[in-house]
């Protein structure tokens, strides 16, 4: 994938797969770095080796549907322009759940998928090359 747009591949819908991101007893991480919640899990088994994600802002939180779906833009822009904090090939399942009470400025998504991003990454094992085996 070449570029700064989002692509069809990279966004999590299976029902399959968003289940087994959230299944009890499933090796996940998570981490919060306010406004958003991340939970990810490393699955081996799909084919398209690149992460995907998916956004949920709960109606709990924003009642109004114009302000989740200003949050759901401002994530899937902060996550775009930040992305390249993980390997490309890595077969994450990632969730960004809203947890704040009230819209917050894109400065604090950004800064806030950042942090995630970088967890995320430090959390991922070390990728083992032909060339260190040598």
């Amino acid at each position: 994938m070449k570029g700064l747009r989002l692509y069809k591949i990279e966004k999590l819908c299976s029902p399959i797969a968003v289940d087994l991101l959230f299944a009890p007893g499933e090796s996940l991480a998570s981490a919060i770095a306010y406004p958003w919640r991340a939970v990810w899990r490393v699955n081996s088994d799909r084919r398209p080796q690149c992460p995907r994600f998916l956004i949920s802002v709960p109606k709990k939180r924003l009642r109004h549907a114009v302000d989740r779906v200003t949050m759901r833009r401002r994530c899937r822009e902060a996550y775009r322009l930040s992305r390249d904090l993980l390997p490309r090939d890595c077969r994450l399942d990632i969730a960004f759940i809203y947890v704040a009470q009230s819209l917050t400025p894109y400065a604090r998504t950004a800064a806030s998928m950042r942090k995630l991003l970088g967890r995320m990454a430090a959390s991922l094992p070390p990728v083992s090359t032909d060339e260190d085996a040598g």
